[in-house]
């Protein structure tokens, strides 16, 4: 298997076995190792291409769970849309999901996902009650915010890189429905998405915006604001449906996300909600997966596949950062198919090495066009780092080392709690490049 990642703009053949009879003394035999989820992944944190990954798919199992409190155990190769499987029909739901539902259980951890409901909910770390940890140097080990507190911590965010997950438990969210009552705001400009963003936060759940990165002028900006919340009771929870209504049977020759197809797809999109504010109610599924309806939808790239540039700003320069950030991809002549703008909340992540922290958070896909792309990622780097922000680790494939270190300057607490079995491409890029830049740092490591 290739073991891409999401991105599939570094796309090769890679080593892998499962986790069967791995323990600590297989792991620490001087071969590189790193934990593999199910390939969500945009750059390559997940990759790691001088030695091997461990794929834990075949590790899926639910252990146990307290109807009283929503306390789950499961393997960590458990997907989330499994674990939703089982909890809806019992009236709960995941407190913090990404917009997949295709992710692993430890690569949630791993990644400390965040949803549409930051602003309440904190990462999805803030959920894990405890997890079970194989080290290379230390065996099997039990972790929690009481027992190996520092490790806990590491692996929260960690990357797959303090050791492999084996399971977990986690406390789902009592809900009265898995269906959402959305309200929709369709706004003009950026202005008023900026005007009514606090409100929408303050009344509810979720809250999230989608942004035609294309308008120019008077409709600069424009897009959708989501606000959304659990329905108190609803229609009897359909048959659970997992897989994808259509597929992407190949990847075609060529990008077909681009601008002349976005353009229409933009307009399309707005203008299918009608002016002001609208309240219905949505499946599930729409809310929080409306991609996932679309088997291997990242084939539609082109073979050179895409970049996902995801960064964090503070709340203070968060206006005048998110539009010279989508200037600068207009004025590079890139079209972004994918565009969400949220604000993230106060709470903070249990996590040693964590992405959301207070401010916005924009995320951008460009379909990989070589340079010309690579420039357009660096200058939006550039202005995220000026204004005090950080570019997400877990979607990256190209940051330097020195925005790494802007954007984390406590990596190295990470480094020292890091299995020494275990290796990334992204963290021989980053860190490992950056600390043998510097002899100093080097010699304290």
């Amino acid at each position: 298997m290739s073991y891409d990642s999401w991105g599939r703009n570094i796309q090769t053949m890679r080593n892998a076995r499962g986790t069967d009879g791995l323990t600590a003394k297989a792991l620490a035999t001087g071969e590189s190792w790193l934990p593999y989820g199910n390939g969500r992944s945009y750059g390559d944190s997940c990759h790691n291409n001088a030695g091997q990954l461990i794929d834990s798919r075949d590790n899926k199992r639910i252990l146990a769970f307290d109807e009283t409190n929503g306390a789950l155990s499961c393997e960590a190769g458990i997907l989330l849309g499994d674990i939703l499987e089982f909890a809806i029909p019992r009236g709960f739901f995941l407190p913090v999901t990404p917009g997949t539902r295709f992710v692993t259980l430890g690569g949630a951890i791993a990644n400390d996902v965040h949803g549409k409901n930051h602003h309440i909910r904190g990462t999805f770390g803030a959920h894990v009650s405890s997890l079970q940890l194989v080290r290379s140097d230390r065996g099997t080990l039990e972790c929690s915010p009481e027992i190996n507190k520092g490790l806990f911590a590491a692996t929260i965010g960690g990357m797959g890189l303090t050791g492999l997950i084996t399971r977990a438990t986690i406390r789902l969210m009592k809900v009265g429905s898995a269906d959402i009552g959305q309200r929709t705001l369709r706004f003009g400009h950026i202005d008023d998405y900026f005007a009514r963003c606090g409100e929408f936060d303050t009344d509810h759940e979720y809250a999230v915006a989608w942004i035609d990165q294309l308008a120019k002028g008077s409709q600069f900006g424009r897009g959708l604001l989501l606000g959304g919340d659990h329905l108190d009771g609803g229609a009897p929870e359909k048959p659970f449906n997992s897989k994808p209504r259509l597929n992407v049977p190949f990847t075609p020759p060529v990008n077909l996300l681009n601008r002349m197809t976005l353009k229409g797809f933009n307009e399309f999109y707005f203008r299918k909600e009608k002016a002001g504010e609208q309240v219905q109610t949505v499946p599930w599924q729409s809310y929080f997966y409306p991609l996932d309806a679309i088997g291997q939808w990242n084939r539609l790239y082109g073979p050179g596949g895409l970049y996902q540039h995801q960064s964090v700003y503070p709340e203070l320069t968060g206006y005048d950062t998110t539009t010279r950030l989508l200037e600068c991809a207009q004025s590079h002549g890139h079209a972004s198919f994918l565009t969400v703008l949220k604000r993230f909340g106060t709470l903070r992540s249990p996590g040693l090495f964590s992405f959301p922290r207070p401010g916005f958070t924009l995320t951008l896909d460009f379909a990989n066009q070589g340079d010309r792309t690579l420039k357009l990622l660096d200058a939006l780097d550039d202005i995220v780092v000026a204004a005090g922000g950080a570019i997400n680790p877990y979607k990256d494939a190209r940051m330097s080392a020195a925005v790494f270190n802007a954007s984390f300057p406590t990596w190295r607490a990470l480094e020292i709690c890091r299995d020494p079995a275990m290796m990334s491409d992204f963290w021989r890029r980053t860190a490992m490049t950056f600390a043998n830049q510097s002899p100093e740092l080097q010699a304290a490591l």
